[in-house]
């Protein structure tokens, strides 16, 4: 490669480690892609550190050791996530998203990739910590957060399936009870999507009752693995829910049908 001068050079590392969120890339990488000193990489990394926290969009971390090297952690500064939810908040609040039952239209915000790229990183910013080795969902609406969010984290995305897919091998299936309605539904999950001893984070787009997080943590027990985490875009107020422990972005207090009225507002998490 010609050689760069350091201002080209933060630019092409940023965009190294901006395609690659929470993965490290070795130090050496760098040094032999762009023909440079450790020193002068160290003094990149420093500069780039500082141009990242100060414009809001993340941090970047440097890891010691053999396997070591640099990464960046995307996330959203307090105030820049509090006005995107208030934003998602007062289009929920259309009355033309009101539908039969209750039930609000929001594919156009679960299929926004602007919106879901968001998401996935404020999700990934609560997970991280828990250093899940997936992030499951199950079809379909759920689909397009969870894949920002295994973006972010850097991990592979898993889809619980309702029907057992003939196609995908051998199975796990179970029967649990949907929180809402008290039926019986299924969800079944090829036995090679995840390796035993797991730690997992469920991410759906909405939650009432909880009857299909439950259900995961039920199927990931078959796995002998263990769910570290739960977060939903948007929670339904209930009296009782079925799993405690969860992140929930938005709660949906209230639909009045009759005048048209939705209550939707930030949790406080």
């Amino acid at each position: 490669m010609e050689r760069l001068n350091r201002k080209e050079r933060v630019a092409a590392i940023l965009k190294i480690l901006s395609d690659n969120p929470n993965k490290v890339i070795s130090l050496s990488f760098f040094q032999e892609n762009f023909n440079m000193a450790r020193s002068t990489l160290s003094e990149d990394v420093t500069i780039l550190k500082k141009v990242v926290e100060d414009i809001g969009v993340g941090s970047v971390e440097t890891v010691a050791g053999p396997t070591g090297g640099v990464r960046f952690v995307p996330s959203l500064r307090e105030e820049d996530k509090q006005s995107f939810l208030k934003e998602l908040c007062e289009s929920l609040k259309n009355k033309d998203r009101i539908m039969p039952g209750g039930f609000l239209y929001t594919n156009d915000l679960i299929f926004s990739p602007d919106i879901t790229n968001k998401l996935g990183i404020i999700f990934a910013s609560y997970f991280r910590d828990k250093e899940p080795d997936y992030v499951l969902t199950v079809e379909t609406k759920g689909i397009p957060i969870a894949m920002m969010t295994a973006r972010y984290l850097n991990v592979p995305l898993v889809i619980v399936r309702r029907e057992n897919k003939g196609a995908e091998g051998p199975t796990v299936s179970i029967n649990y009870v949907s929180g809402s309605k008290r039926q019986i539904q299924t969800m079944s999950l090829p036995k090679r999507a995840v390796k035993k001893g797991s730690r997992v984070v469920f991410i759906d787009d909405f939650m009432r009752a909880g009857g299909t997080a439950k259900g995961i943590i039920k199927l990931m027990e078959e796995f002998e693995s263990k769910v570290v985490g739960v977060g939903v875009f948007i929670e339904a107020k209930t009296e009782k829910k079925l799993v405690q422990d969860y992140i929930s972005l938005l709660i949906l207090n209230n639909v009045d049908e009759e005048r048209e009225i939705i209550d939707v507002k930030l949790k406080n998490n």
